[in-house]
Formats: structure tokens, C-alpha cells, sequence
């Protein structure tokens, strides 16, 4: 593969154009106003990182009250947001790159919300060992208003200037957990067979697409998937499972799907041997770009992802650092820095952030090398 390939623009379906294959992973910068509106933390941690790559996703912004998951987590809730938003989308946009922002429910994971009401939301009631509260099964209009809730966010985010939205239907949040036979017992419309399994996440695209129809612009709309749930002898859903459902995203339209992955970009599904990128590939059949991730930390890196998948996403490169893309496109990919060792304060991060990657959550990020 030619070097340069990296630095070639891409043009999504819709004729949105990227200054180049790279993109900004979605991850949760812990830097928002406790109560999710922008804060100055934002603007420096995302205007620092306006070259990474050519597309930008910000972290999960919660669209609902309820679905609020973590301390300090951007907020696309309310209206009032949108002045913020807009200065987070200029921050990302100013040296060209395009600017998404990520859709997200936390359903039962919605711990400061669960926190307030005494319980979670979730397709079904259920208790699980690790939440410190119960969950209660969501009521037909709570779902309802949950799907509605989404399509106002991508409302705001077009109003903020953002150039598209990424549906997080991935890391077992509410929308994975309609999908998986695990979380969701219901056996209405909502749930039971496979197909009525997939129905709340395509309600939910189905509705945030309609919006940005009327965008009066070209608008990018992605899916993010983890393409399998599988825990020991719990299965959520399985690759092909998967599949099915990334069949009837592409079928609609979508600007890109977005496979969510843990051990490597050249990953494997658990119980075969072709790469989960390619097996995604084979099943849009040109229908959509694929973007894949994980474990991609230099440009030797990268190229060898874009075997896998047509844009290349890079999470903790992108926090360590945040000139990456630009180094690889300026041909100086042998400068990226691969350790945030003697650095951290000159990368915007947040202490709660720092505290998230050494403290609480140590044993659910993967490691950042020099923050151990």
C-alpha cells in the first residue's frame, strides 16, 4: 500500500469530502460543565487536536436527560446546549476538519442519572451485579420519547454546525442492549425474535436520518457497532446476529458504519478466523465506507488497518498525540509520539479525565502508556 494513502481524501456517498483518512475516535473527554453544557475544557481539548485527523468525533453526548452516563459528559439534551455546541464545533472545524458529534443513551449504564431517580432504564427489568441500583423495564412511552429525543440532538447538532452525528449503538449501551437477547426480554414490538430485537436501534437511525434530511446541507449520519456480545456463556448476540443488523443500517443509507473493537483493528469474531473488518465490508458491499479501530498507535499502523476497513479510527493516538494526522500527512509520520510520558500537561486533558484512565475506571479503558 502506497504511503500517501493515509493523506487522500475520502468523499463519503454524500459528497462530503475529508482532508484524509483518519479519524478521531469517539471518546469521552470527562472536560463538560457538570450538568453537560461546554466548558472552556472542551474548547482547548478538541481545538488542540484539530489536526489529528480529517474527521472528529466527539465523545458520547447524551440526548436525554435519563441517558446521562458519566460525570462531566457533553450534553445535546436541550436547546440551550446549541450556543455551546456551536463554539465546540468551530474549535474541532478550524484547520478542516469535519466535525461529528456522538448520539448516545447510557439506558441502564446511565449512572448519574440512575443515581437521581433511585433506578435505571433498560429494555427489560433486570438486576445486574455490578450497578449499585435496580433496573426497570422502559414503558412504550419512554421509548418513544427516547427515539424522539434523538432526532431533536441531531436537530441541535445541524443548528451547531457540526457536519454530522454518529448513532452510538455500541459498549452495551441502551441501544445494544435492545439488541441483545441478554438485556432485552420484552416480547412486544420491542423485542423477542431477532428482527424485533433490532427494531429500537433502526427506530432510532431511522429517525435521526429523517432530521438530517432536512439539514439543508449534506450531512453525515454513521452507526457504531460492537459486532458482538459475548461474555463466557452469556451471549448477547453473535457475529451473525451482527451482520443482519449492519445489513439493514447499510440498507438505509447510512453515510458509514463504525465497528467498535477491543483486542485490534485485524480482530477476529470468537468463533472464527476472518477479520471483523473484512466481514463487514463483504456485508455492506460498497453500500457504505466501514471505518474500523483499535490498537493503532503510528502510521505503519494505520496503513496496515486501511487493509481492513476504508477510514482508519485512532482513540488513544489522538490523546497522546494530538498532531498525529498532521504528521502523517505532512509526510513526518516518524515524529508521532507513541507515549504521553513528561507531557500530560501540555494535552489538555482534564483531571478527571486522568483520574478516570489511573483511578476508577483503570479496569475498563485500555491502558495509555506514560499514564500507568
Amino acid at each position: 500500500m502506497p504511503q500517501h494513502k493515509l493523506a487522500e481524501p475520502f468523499e463519503f456517498k454524500n459528497k462530503v469530502t475529508i482532508p484524509n483518512r483518519l479519524v478521531m475516535a469517539p471518546m469521552v473527554a470527562r472536560a463538560s460543565e457538570e450538568d453537560g453544557y461546554v466548558s472552556d475544557d472542551d474548547l482547548r481539548y478538541f481545538a488542540l487536536r484539530s489536526e489529528v485527523a480529517g474527521m472528529i468525533i466527539t465523545g458520547a453526548a447524551y440526548v436525554i436527560d435519563h441517558g446521562k452516563g458519566f460525570g462531566r459528559q457533553l450534553s445535546i439534551a436541550h436547546s440551550d446546549n446549541v450556543p455551546g455546541l456551536t463554539r465546540l464545533s468551530n474549535a474541532i472545524k478550524k484547520d478542516g476538519a469535519k466535525a461529528i458529534v456522538q448520539l448516545y443513551h447510557g439506558g441502564r449504564e446511565s449512572h448519574p442519572a440512575a443515581h437521581q431517580m433511585g433506578y435505571g432504564l433498560g429494555p427489560s427489568a433486570m438486576k445486574f451485579d455490578w450497578l449499585p441500583y435496580d433496573v426497570k423495564e422502559m414503558t412504550l412511552d419512554q421509548i418513544d420519547k427516547t427515539i424522539a429525543a434523538f432526532a431533536a440532538a441531531t436537530r441541535r447538532a445541524i443548528d451547531a454546525g457540526f457536519d454530522g452525528v454518529e448513532v452510538h449503538g455500541a459498549n452495551h449501551y441502551l441501544l445494544q442492549q435492545f439488541f441483545s437477547v441478554y438485556s432485552n426480554h420484552r416480547d412486544d414490538e420491542w423485542g423477542g425474535d431477532l428482527v424485533r430485537r433490532m427494531a429500537f436501534p433502526l427506530a432510532v437511525l431511522d429517525a435521526v436520518m429523517e432530521v438530517a434530511k432536512d439539514a439543508g446541507r449534506p450531512f453525515i449520519v454513521g452507526y457504531r457497532i460492537s459486532p458482538e456480545e459475548v461474555h463466557g456463556d452469556n451471549v448477547g448476540y453473535t457475529m451473525t446476529d451482527s451482520l443482519a443488523l449492519i445489513d439493514a443500517v447499510a440498507n438505509r443509507g447510512v453515510d458509514y458504519v463504525h465497528v467498535s473493537l477491543w483486542e485490534g483493528f485485524d480482530g477476529t469474531p470468537m468463533d472464527g478466523d476472518k477479520p471483523i473488518g473484512k466481514m463487514v465490508k463483504d456485508t455492506v458491499a460498497g453500500r457504505c465506507p466501514v471505518i474500523v479501530v483499535s490498537n493503532v498507535f503510528n502510521q505503519a499502523d494505520a496503513e496496515r488497518a486501511l487493509e481492513y476497513g476504508d477510514l482508519v479510527a485512532i482513540g488513544r493516538a489522538a490523546l497522546i498525540d494530538p498532531k498525529f494526522g498532521a504528521k502523517i500527512v505532512a509526510g513526518r509520520g516518524d515524529e508521532v509520539e507513541t507515549s504521553v510520558a513528561g507531557r500530560v500537561e501540555e494535552l489538555a486533558y482534564t483531571e478527571d479525565l486522568i483520574e478516570w484512565f489511573t483511578g476508577s475506571g483503570k479496569d475498563l479503558l485500555p491502558p495509555l502508556k506514560g499514564l500507568e
